[in-house]
């Protein structure tokens, strides 16, 4: 009934009005406002609870000269908020600095070494991003140095608030913000523009500033919706269209061409940002960021680039070590959670071998390693588990975690780790549905071939930029068949060129399923994929990115 009544308004094909009532768009009004996506639709920022004692002690600081530190978390969202931050308020502000915990001496959040810095140059105010939420003791510590806090933070708060000057958070319980899914740039970025509002500065100065949010809402895999996908919205439309130094830079070393889009942010920009904190330092990611000068961006593009590529190959050994050690264990085959330690494993990039144990075992996964004394790592979930919650019920055995439902990082003394492992593993099994031990794709709906053309292209890319809460479309297509050109290609890839019904043929590439091209000969199949545009030798067509085949 739904989707009818979306057709009859919208008089555009069904499959469409099914995929828009997927995501809660019932009305032509509704459709409109996905469709075209308005910064006019931005909330006021003022409506964050302490936005205005932000802006007053901000306005405080820049009348009395006061030295401020931008202090942001060595990831993505960290990196470009402080970027960001930096962009604009360098413009008004000499007395300005920045400053990103060191991974490996420091950790995650406020750290006392980052406080000390902050005193011996004689900076009063700290504006912390992407962190501090938490940061209870530090910030109090702080306030007896003589030095205030403004903190910017995305992540689920504790009971206890830090007594800063203002503590901008969606996620508190009394703020009333009505959008709760932004990133820690993102909030930044609501600061800025409440500053403008403020002094009346013209909308440039904010809406230049919308490329680093279209990056942190990218890479730190927030929902793209709302808020989130108006700035996402805009800010791919300035990537592509007046890229900074900084981007062209990075768009060279990651080989990505325009239009950029969501995953080319995700899986071309983010490791190469992500690479400088995880292997060295992270301010070269705020460097390269705000350069003004083509040669230093370059330059520090080229070190990302050289950093990311260790951090791949320590990624591989990692995952391969994860894998064996895992299957050395009897039984583990019937354990509904992966927790593995190696005091060898590198810091920096246990998260993303946490990722990789998902994707393999299909089980909530935590891979820890050895820093200071400490026992630390990362953990990742499969879909519809919280691992927050999971950690939530072991925190007695924790010194120190946080994150969100998909992904967190924790702290805990080695002599506790075997009492971890059996309290996690407790925890996931009795909270845990089976279903979510399943690996599953969802489709968004069946397609026959003779639909996908051109124009059917032209309506299905506006529900772009694609991500969570607003996935890139899977359609299912059946009664198809081998045409006699597929081909298995290197590593396992698979070269579709099927045809249904023995009418309308397609291309293809489906990775990893080199497996099924036997069988593909036999018999007819189904097919499921998304659909994308392929840029080769200056000809673009459509192509089929398949993810399974089912006989």
């Amino acid at each position: 009934m739904k989707v009818s009544k979306l057709q009859a308004a919208l008089k555009v094909h069904p499959i469409f009005c099914q995929l828009l009532v997927q995501r809660g768009i019932y009305t032509y009004e509704a459709a409109k406002t996905f469709f075209r996506p308005s910064l006019d639709d931005l909330h006021d920022p003022f409506l964050m609870r302490d936005m205005d004692r932000a802006i007053a002690r901000i306005l405080k600081a820049i009348a009395n000269k006061e030295r401020i530190l931008l202090y942001g978390d060595y990831d993505v969202d960290g990196t470009t908020s402080i970027a960001l931050s930096y962009s604009f308020f360098s413009k008004f502000h000499s007395q300005l600095d920045y400053y990103i915990p060191d991974r490996y001496k420091e950790g995650y959040g406020i750290s006392r070494a980052g406080l000390d810095y902050a005193q011996q140059n004689n900076c009063t105010l700290v504006i912390a991003m992407d962190c501090g939420i938490k940061a209870v003791a530090i910030v109090k510590e702080a306030k007896a140095r003589g030095i205030d806090f403004i903190i910017c933070d995305h992540h689920l708060p504790s009971e206890k608030i830090p007594a800063a000057v203002a503590v901008l958070d969606p996620k508190r319980s009394d703020c009333n913000y009505p959008y709760k899914e932004l990133t820690g740039c993102g909030i930044s970025f609501k600061l800025i523009q409440a500053y403008c509002l403020q002094q009346g500065l013209a909308d440039k100065h904010w809406k230049s500033l919308l490329d680093f949010v279209a990056i942190s809402t990218a890479c730190d895999i927030v929902p793209i919706t709302g808020e989130n996908r108006v700035l996402a919205f805009y800010g791919l439309k300035q990537l592509n269209h007046v890229p900074r130094l900084g981007i062209k830079a990075l768009m060279e070393q990651s080989a990505r061409q325009k239009p950029l889009t969501i995953g080319d942010l995700v899986f071309g920009f983010g490791p190469l940002i992500n690479a400088a904190g995880r292997l060295a330092d992270a301010q070269q990611a705020v460097k390269l960021m705000i350069s003004r000068k083509e040669t230093i961006a370059q330059e520090y593009a080229k070190i990302l680039q050289q950093r990311n590529q260790l951090r791949k190959e320590f990624e591989k050994r990692i995952t391969q070590e994860a894998k064996l050690a895992l299957e050395q264990f009897r039984d583990w085959e019937n354990k509904k959670s992966i927790v593995l330690y190696n005091k060898n494993w590198h810091k920096g990039v246990v998260g993303i071998a946490a990722a990789r144990i998902v994707d393999f075992y299909h089980r909530p996964s935590i891979i820890l390693t050895e820093s200071s004394g400490k026992v630390v790592g990362s953990a990742r979930t499969v879909k519809g588990f919280d691992i927050y919650q999971a950690l939530k019920g072991c925190e007695d055995l924790l010194e120190n975690f946080g994150g969100h439902a998909h992904a967190a990082g924790l702290t805990l003394a080695l002599e506790n780790l075997e009492a971890f492992a059996k309290r996690f593993e407790k925890v996931v099994g009795e909270n845990i549905r089976e279903e979510e031990l399943i690996p599953e794709i969802k489709i968004s709906g069946e397609l026959d071939f003779e639909l996908i053309n051109e124009k059917f292209w032209g309506i299905l890319k506006q529900f772009a930029p694609f991500g969570p809460q607003n996935r890139n479309p899977v359609f299912v297509s059946k009664n198809v068949s081998d045409s006699g050109f597929s081909r298995v290609l290197k590593n396992n890839h698979l070269k579709f060129v099927v045809q249904q019904n023995a009418k309308k043929k397609l291309s293809g590439i489906g990775f990893g399923l080199g497996d099924f091209f036997g069988e593909m000969q036999t018999r007819p199949f189904q097919i499921c994929y998304n659909i994308q545009e392929n840029n080769w030798n200056g000809k673009t067509s459509l192509q089929l990115n398949v993810k399974d085949v089912k006989f």
